[in-house]
C-alpha cells in the first residue's frame, strides 16, 4: 500500500473537518490549518474572516488553491463565491472547470449552463461547453457552441483552435489544419495552434511540421514538449542520434519529463545497448512508480540481461498496477510463472 503524500494532508484535513461539521459552516473551513499556514493563502484567509460575505475573496482564494493543486478546496471556495454573488457567471464557470478536470462531465455541463444563463454573451462559457462536448465526442454540439461565439466575434482565436480540435477528432485533417492556421492568423502568438500543426504535419511526414514545433518552442522554451515531438519525428525516421540529442535536451531542461526517458530507453534497445536502455527505464520507474509500462519495459531489459528474478518481479508489478495489461501477462505465461494471489 502506498504512503499518502504529505502534499495531500491539508486537503484530507479539510475533508475531515467538513465531515465532522456535517459539511457546512464557513467557520469550519476557515479553521483549516492549511489556510492559515500556507503563505499564499494567509492574507486572503484573513481578509475572508474580516468580510466573510465578499464573494470575490473566495474566488481569488479558489484560484490560488488551484495553483496549489488543491482542487477539492478550490471547488468549495468557487461554490461559496457563486452562492454569495448569484449573478456572476465567472464563478459558475469556475466550478464547471474544476468538475471538468475531475471528469465529472455531467456536473460540469450543469454549472457551465448556469454561467451561460447568467451571461448568454460570455464566449468563454460557450467555449468551455464546446470542450466538454468534444471530450464526449458530440461533435455537432461542440460546433454549435463554437459557432455561437464566432457569430459574435469572427476573430476569436480560441474558437478557431477548438474547431480545429473537433475536426482533428473527426479525422478531418485538412479542415483541422485550416482551422489551426486561422487561429494563428488572428493571433500569431497562439502557441497551442503551432503545436497542433506541428503534430499534424509531422504525422504526414511533412517537414513543415518541424517549423511549427520550432515556433512553439521559441514562444515558450520552458515547455519542452515541442522538442520532444520533434525528437519523436526523428525517431520515426530512424534518425536515432538526432532524436537522442533532443530527448537528452528535454531531460536536461526538465528532469521529470518521463516520456523522454521512455524514448531514450527504446532507442538504446534498438541500438543493442540493453544496459543503457535499462538505466533509462529504471529512472522512469523511479519517477513514476505507479506507471505499469515503466515496470514492463524495465522487465524486458532485465530479461534480456538474464536477470530473471528481477524481470519476473517487474512483470508482476506491472500487472498489479494494471491487471488488464496484456504484455506482462504474456511474459509471465511465457516464463511459466503464475501471479501471486
Amino acid at each position: 500500500m502506498k504512503k499518502l503524500s504529505t502534499a495531500l494532508l491539508p486537503a484530507i484535513c479539510c475533508l475531515l473537518l467538513l465531515a465532522a461539521c456535517g459539511g457546512g459552516g464557513k467557520k469550519a473551513v476557515e479553521d483549516n490549518p492549511f489556510f492559515n499556514t500556507e503563505p499564499a493563502l494567509k492574507e486572503l484567509t484573513a481578509s475572508i474572516k474580516k468580510t466573510p460575505d465578499d464573494a470575490a475573496l473566495y474566488f481569488a482564494r479558489g484560484k490560488m488553491l488551484r495553483k496549489l493543486k488543491q482542487d477539492t478546496l478550490a471547488l468549495r471556495d468557487f461554490k461559496m463565491a457563486s452562492s454569495l454573488d448569484t449573478n456572476n457567471a465567472v464563478y459558475y464557470s469556475a466550478v464547471g472547470d474544476v468538475l471538468f478536470e475531475a471528469k465529472d462531465l455531467d456536473g460540469s455541463v450543469v454549472w457551465l449552463q448556469k454561467a451561460i444563463a447568467k451571461n448568454p454573451n460570455d464566449p468563454q462559457a460557450h467555449l468551455k461547453i464546446a470542450k466538454l462536448f468534444l471530450f464526449m465526442q458530440k461533435h455537432d454540439k461542440a460546433f454549435e457552441q463554437i459557432n455561437i461565439v464566432m457569430r459574435k466575434d469572427v476573430y476569436n482565436p480560441e474558437a478557431y483552435y477548438l474547431k480545429g480540435l473537433v475536426y482533428k477528432d473527426m479525422k478531418d485533417t485538412g479542415r483541422a489544419i485550416s482551422s489551426f492556421q486561422s487561429a494563428l492568423q488572428v493571433a500569431p502568438d497562439y502557441r497551442d495552434a503551432d503545436i497542433e500543426l506541428g503534430l499534424l504535419y509531422t504525422a504526414k511526414n511533412d517537414t513543415l511540421g518541424l517549423k511549427y514545433l520550432d515556433n512553439a518552442y521559441k514562444k515558450d522554451s520552458a515547455d519542452v514538449f515541442p522538442l520532444f515531438a520533434r525528437g519523436c519525428y526523428l525517431q520515426n525516421q530512424n534518425k536515432y542520434e538526432e532524436a537522442k540529442q533532443l530527448f537528452r535536451k528535454c531531460i536536461v531542461k526538465n528532469t521529470h519529463y518521463v516520456d523522454a526517458y521512455f524514448h531514450m530507453g527504446y532507442i538504446m534497445m534498438q541500438q543493442d545497448s540493453i544496459q543503457k536502455s535499462f538505466d533509462f527505464y529504471d529512472l522512469a520507474v523511479k519517477l513514476q512508480p505507479d506507471n505499469p509500462t515503466a515496470y514492463y519495459d524495465r522487465g524486458v531489459c532485465n530479461e534480456l540481461l538474464k536477470k530473471m528474478p528481477d524481470a519476473i518481479t517487474d512483470y508482476k508489478n506491472a500487472l498489479k498496477l494494471d491487471p488488464k495489461y496484456a504484455s506482462p501477462a504474456s511474459a509471465l505465461k511465457r516464463l511459466n510463472v503464475k501471479m501471486d494471489k
